[in-house]
């Protein structure tokens, strides 16, 4: 995500999360600090061209990390394009994100009224560890879910070792 994507995002997260959305002020300000950040968007092919571009914006995702705690700060997918993986792709991406910066655990958190994504999570590995009771402005209970942070399998190490062994020319 960069400065030409808020206002788009702003009014994605207005109409997924009517009284709980961000205001733009705060997409600015997480964008503001890429030391601890990382937001993501999630693109699909459109058909249709717009400013040399052929792709539609169909979700967005956000993480804060301060080791050894990730936090992931926001997952959004259009009503749309639900049910399609977009959203999993981009909780590989924050989690491999906080996995890179040096967290132990990734943390999040879900409102009590939306079981779609529980599920995702809980399929996921996530866990709840905790409620907060009437957190969201609707009412709703928030609830904390944790992930432990899987190490990099060996496969993948030495895969990683190959693509830069030094005594390839390639």
């Amino acid at each position: 995500m960069v400065a030409n994507d808020v206002d788009f995002i702003t009014a994605l997260d207005k109409t997924l999360f009517g009284v709980d959305s961000w205001p733009r002020s705060m997409f600015v300000g997480e964008l503001r600090q890429p030391e601890t950040r990382r937001y993501i968007i999630a693109e699909v092919p459109s058909g249709v061209e717009h400013q040399g571009q052929n792709a539609q914006i169909a979700g967005y995702a956000g993480l804060m990390c301060v080791p050894p705690i990730g936090d992931i700060q926001t997952i959004g997918v259009l009503t749309e394009f639900e049910g399609r993986g977009i959203a999993r792709a981009m909780l590989d991406e924050l989690v491999d994100e906080a996995r890179r910066r040096g967290a132990a655990d990734v943390m999040l958190e879900v409102s009590s009224t939306n079981p779609r994504a529980q599920r995702l999570y809980l399929r996921y590995g996530f866990e709840h560890i905790h409620t907060r009771r009437r957190y969201y402005r609707d009412g709703s209970d928030g609830l904390i879910m944790r992930l432990t942070v899987p190490v990099e399998s060996a496969e993948a190490a030495t895969n990683n070792w190959a693509a830069t062994d030094p005594k390839d020319p390639s």
